[in-house]
């Protein structure tokens, strides 16, 4: 018997409690390399699933309120987790994340199914959503997903004169031809980091114009660089 084509609005509805929403969808060509299922079969299509904005927040720091260790050393990963694993499980998907082995290409996934390209910061930058979004786990299917297909808007960076967020980084390690991490991880060490991009969020993030409506609250913004490995 064949399987059914996954049905994306009981998917959409098991989501939105959760602040979470179904980001773009891939349907994976014949004889193309692709994860495999469960059952070892390999994936016919892949819906990726994550954040608008601060749209998760709320959910995860009230499930966060309700944990004894407060989620642990990777709290929204495991959040995640907790909350995919069990949708998936009702629409008999499999699942990936993005911290969990065999890691599967997220960023690839993510061109392909938005057409999205990468920031001067090395961040997908989103036509309407800017740098405020993210990827939090993917499900997998036995059949092509049938959905309307995601409009394609040109690279926002390209039509960006200024680029502000390469002015913004206090020690100029965002680049148009890279972005130097290890400059950046050295200043965020230094009191002026701690005091700075550390407790307010990244500058040259904060300074991309695209999107702004979207920036992550200011807790969203000091949790997600206190998690930066320093």
């Amino acid at each position: 018997m064949r399987a059914r084509s996954p049905d994306l609005e009981n998917i959409r509805a098991a989501l939105e409690p959760h602040g979470l929403f179904l980001r773009g969808f891939l349907n994976f060509t014949e004889g193309e390399a692709a994860p495999r299922l469960t059952d070892g079969r390999s994936a016919r299509s892949v819906a990726l699933v994550g954040n608008i904005g601060s749209s998760l927040w709320s959910a995860f720091s009230h499930w966060r309120e309700t944990q004894s260790d407060h989620g642990g050393s990777d709290p929204l990963d495991t959040w995640s987790k907790a909350v995919i694993r069990p949708i998936a499980t009702t629409v008999e998907a499999a699942v990936w994340f993005p911290s969990d082995p065999p890691w599967q290409p997220f960023q690839q996934w993510a061109m392909r199914a938005e057409g999205l390209k990468a920031s001067p910061l090395g961040i997908l930058i989103h036509p309407v959503h800017g740098l405020w979004h993210g990827y939090r786990g993917a499900l997998g299917f036995a059949e092509p997903i049938v959905d309307e297909p995601a409009v394609r808007a040109a690279h926002p960076c390209d039509s960006c004169p200024d680029k502000p967020c390469l002015a913004a980084c206090p020690v100029s390690a965002v680049r148009p031809e890279k972005f130097d991490v290890p400059v950046c991880r050295t200043h965020l060490r230094t009191a002026e980091g701690q005091g700075g991009c550390m407790a307010k969020g990244c500058f040259a993030r904060t300074a991309c114009p695209v999107g702004a409506t979207y920036r992550y609250n200011d807790a969203q913004l000091r949790f997600h660089m206190a998690a930066l490995s320093l």
